[in-house]
């Protein structure tokens, strides 16, 4: 499955009212750790079928940033059911964030 990409319209319908576990990564285009997490992410996507990956740019999606307490970028939130289940910032190896999402989705 690969990445999807949320707008603020969205964020509710693809995020929230999920009925798989959702990990939103919350970046933006001029953060160099967030680009070099995107290709991990995208290749986890097609790894953890059991998840949605779901990437939302900051600056498209200000009022779920500020909603979710987002103050730096990247930040990883593992939504389950609507519900915030685990949150991380920073840039991370692909077997860390491999082994927080499973740990998350517990």
């Amino acid at each position: 499955m690969a990445v999807i990409h949320v707008i603020e319209n969205d964020f509710e319908e693809k995020v929230l009212k999920n009925s798989k576990p959702v990990v939103v990564d919350f970046s933006a285009e001029w953060c160099m750790p967030c680009k070099m997490i995107a290709p991990l992410f995208e290749e986890l996507s097609g790894e953890m079928q059991e998840v949605v990956f779901v990437k939302a740019d900051v600056d498209d999606c200000r009022a779920a940033a500020a909603m979710y307490n987002v103050m730096s970028v990247p930040t990883l939130i593992l939504f389950k059911a609507g519900e915030i289940k685990n949150q991380t910032s920073g840039a991370m190896q692909k077997p860390k964030l491999k082994q927080w999402i499973e740990e998350s989705i517990k």
